[in-house]
């Protein structure tokens, strides 16, 4: 059993299709009322696409209170020191409300076709693992910073705006060295149940906390995000993601108690609005309360 004790936290995970742009736009506008975060998949080859970094300040200004983040950032298609001034900038703008998340790159074909780097998985993971440090180094208020890696280089930049709250950053990895990485150098965890099942969490939980510990952070300072695809039926299912409200509520109350888990962002084929509202009136605070009793 692994329950961190995090505060509960919920949330949607968005496309940036333009066909969705209304939806997309009435979907925020929920968040604004029900949930803590916006996550949009950032995929820049993806024709029907609109571009995730132009889309990401429209949802900011259209709400109050939701946060932002894009999920997760295409790092091979965005110079990291570019991406780290853009998101401070969004966050100062937005007084406090954007958060970064980073991948290392999937669908490798498209990206090179884009002018992306064709990475092999090594060489993804230490331009992931330098993307971190230069985006520190950018948002660390110094006069001038330099940085000399393999993937990435700062010649003497002048770095800023600083974010305008204490802005963490998160990574959507799975392997087991940036997994251990993120426990010593980032601050959260950003898997999809479509790509990592609940029960391959745990191993990859404890190497997350293998790689604090041994960097003498505590685990729990690290915030665990996991993107749930899926429908809410009137019939159970073998599958939970696609059951009832009482077999998701099962579920996410499972997964934040006995599997660490503390924020869900909820997707849903064509981000379908009436779903979102059964998630957001049924399902959402079921599991608040579920929790809270588990937690006693």
């Amino acid at each position: 059993m692994t329950d961190y004790g995090r505060p509960l936290r919920f949330g949607l995970f968005v496309s940036p299709e333009a066909a969705l742009l209304d939806n997309t736009f009435a979907l925020a506008e929920i968040a604004d009322e029900s949930f803590e975060l916006i996550g949009v998949q950032d995929h820049p080859y993806q024709s029907k696409f609109l571009d995730t970094w132009a889309l990401m300040p429209m949802l900011l200004a259209r709400t109050r209170r939701v946060r932002v983040f894009p999920d997760v950032a295409s790092l091979p298609l965005r110079p990291p020191a570019v991406l780290a001034k853009t998101a401070a900038s969004l966050d100062v703008i937005s007084g406090g409300r954007f958060e970064l998340a980073l991948g290392a790159g999937a669908f490798w074909p498209a990206i090179a076709a884009m002018g992306g780097a064709d990475r092999t998985p090594r060489e993804a993971a230490e331009a992931l693992e330098e993307a971190v440090q230069v985006t520190r180094l950018m948002w660390s208020g110094q006069r001038s910073v330099r940085f000399d890696g393999r993937h990435y280089r700062l010649a003497g930049v002048h770095p800023g705006p600083t974010p305008a709250h204490d802005m963490g950053i998160w990574l959507g990895v799975g392997g087991p060295r940036l997994l251990e990485f993120l426990g010593r150098s980032a601050d959260g965890w950003v898997p999809s149940n479509s790509y990592f099942p609940p029960e391959k969490l745990p191993a990859m939980q404890q190497r997350i906390d293998d790689g604090a510990r041994a960097a003498g952070r505590d685990p729990a300072a690290i915030t665990r995000i996991y993107n749930v695809f899926g429908t809410i039926g009137d019939t159970a299912a073998a599958d939970p993601f696609t059951g009832t409200v009482e077999q998701w509520t099962a579920t996410l109350t499972e997964l934040a108690v006995q599997t660490g888990m503390d924020t869900f962002l909820f997707g849903t084929p064509g981000d379908d609005i009436g779903q979102v509202r059964r998630f957001a009136a049924e399902v959402v605070p079921a599991v608040r309360a579920a929790v809270a009793e588990r937690r006693g």
